[in-house]
């Protein structure tokens, strides 16, 4: 006899803001919401998860007082139907440390580590979602076959709310925005 697993109900059908704000942080970890709907995220790689914390570090300590980096929570890009991404990375005010949900007039950067199963969505799918919300950077990091990252840099054109290119390193990141780094990932 093989067991077959049962997605709960509340996974077939649209959510409210409000339905998803009663719910506990158990039950919104490793999901996002996209239109309404819940969307299961897989686990991470410790690789995945070791580089999003050591370029979140960089991050946080590079820009300075104002500004906060930090892993795995919600940003709400919309909330009818409701939309909440869970960046890998984001860059978010210092002084709204405190308010939920975090909102995209809150978020300077979101970054994303493209992982097995993600690649569309990060490539595509948040490219979109993250500069029709208004966030001003984006960058997605690849992680190549050869162990050295790849860094895709973004910048929002807010007049046509959409993404130009920006940047693009090999291992090391050298940028003045949105503000000055330097992050050495070649040693993940």
């Amino acid at each position: 006899m093989t067991a077959e697993m049962v997605a709960p109900e509340w996974m077939h059908q649209q959510i409210t803001a409000d339905e998803y704000d009663s719910w506990s942080a158990e039950q919104c970890a490793g999901i996002e919401i996209v239109d309404g709907m819940v969307v299961v995220s897989p686990s991470a790689s410790k690789r995945h998860n070791r580089l999003a914390r050591i370029l979140a570090n960089a991050l946080d300590a590079a820009a300075g007082p104002d500004w906060n980096a930090d892993t795995d929570f919600d940003v709400r890009l919309q909330d009818v139907p409701l939309t909440n991404r869970r960046p890998d990375i984001v860059v978010y005010r210092a002084e709204t440390i405190d308010v939920t949900p975090t909102r995209p007039e809150h978020v300077l950067l979101v970054v994303e580590v493209v992982s097995p199963g993600s690649e569309t969505t990060d490539r595509i799918v948040k490219v979109d979602q993250y500069a029709q919300a208004g966030i001003a950077f984006y960058w997605r990091i690849e992680q190549a076959a050869n162990g050295v990252p790849l860094i895709y840099t973004y910048i929002l054109d807010p007049a046509s709310r959409s993404y130009r290119d920006a940047d693009m390193f090999t291992g090391t990141i050298r940028t003045a925005a949105p503000f000055a780094v330097e992050i050495d990932l070649n040693t993940i």
